[in-house]
C-alpha cells in the first residue's frame, strides 16, 4: 500500500516505514504529523486518484529530527567587468518516518 501526498509545495510517494526528508516543518522532535492532502492511494493493487484529493484518507508520520542539507555554492560572474559574487546556502529539512496510511 502506498500513497502520494502533497506537502510544502511538493509531491511524495510514501509507504509505511519510509523515511522522508521534507522541507522544514513547524513540529518538535517526536511529534506526530498528519498529512491530509492525499492525491492518490493504492489499496490491494487498485489505485484510487482524487479530484484533486482523495476523501477520508490521511497519512500519519513521526518527526525524527531537523537538520540542514549540504552547502550549495551560488557563484555569479560577469567576464571583463570585475563582478564576482559568491554566496552559500544550506536548505533546512525535517526527517520523518511514515507510520500509518489511514485509508
Amino acid at each position: 500500500m502506498y500513497a502520494i501526498i502533497e506537502t510544502c509545495g511538493r509531491q511524495y510517494k510514501v509507504q509505511e516505514g519510509d523515511v522522508v526528508f521534507l522541507d522544514l516543518l513547524n513540529a518538535e522532535e517526536g511529534d506526530t504529523v498528519t498529512f491530509d492532502k492525499v492525491l492518490a492511494v493504492s489499496r490491494e493493487g487498485a489505485v484510487e486518484f482524487g479530484t484533486p484529493l482523495v476523501a477520508n484518507v490521511s497519512v500519519e508520520a513521526k518527526v525524527l529530527g531537523h537538520g540542514k542539507d549540504k552547502k550549495i555554492i551560488v557563484f555569479k560572474y560577469k567576464s571583463k567587468k570585475g563582478y564576482k559574487k559568491k554566496q552559500g546556502h544550506r536548505q533546512p529539512f525535517t526527517k520523518v518516518v511514515i507510520e500509518k496510511i489511514n485509508a
